[in-house]
């Protein structure tokens, strides 16, 4: 009975960590002023929805781990793409790129719209 009661409990608790986790869905400002849409499901896409470079997708993400994301991001002035990471913390997100394995990197924080 205590077994069942304890599987019954940790299947709550890996529901209810997922529902309290920021969202990275939805629109977000980056950091020069452009509108970015960051839509998905496993797989997240953003795409720019304002400025010289709109309708460009410039990144795919994965979740990494609690309000983590990983995948590549792709500089739309050079269309050169880079591993990429965002973290996540209430309605402000952290975007870096880095190239050489995170040797170099350049990051951004975006804010959610």
């Amino acid at each position: 009975m205590f077994r069942k009661a304890g599987m019954a409990l940790a299947a709550i608790l890996i529901v209810t960590g997922s529902a309290l986790a920021d969202p990275i869905e939805g629109n977000w400002k980056t950091q020069s002023g452009e509108t970015a849409s960051i839509a998905g499901g496993g797989s997240f896409s953003i795409t720019l929805k304002t400025g010289k470079y709109a309708g460009k997708t410039i990144g795919s993400l994965k979740a990494a781990g609690d309000n983590k994301y990983a995948g590549s991001i792709t500089d739309p002035a050079t269309d050169k793409t880079y591993s990429g990471k965002a973290t996540i913390s209430g309605a402000t997100m952290k975007m870096s790129g880095c190239v050489l394995g995170g040797l170099i990197c350049k990051s951004q924080t975006w804010h959610k719209l």
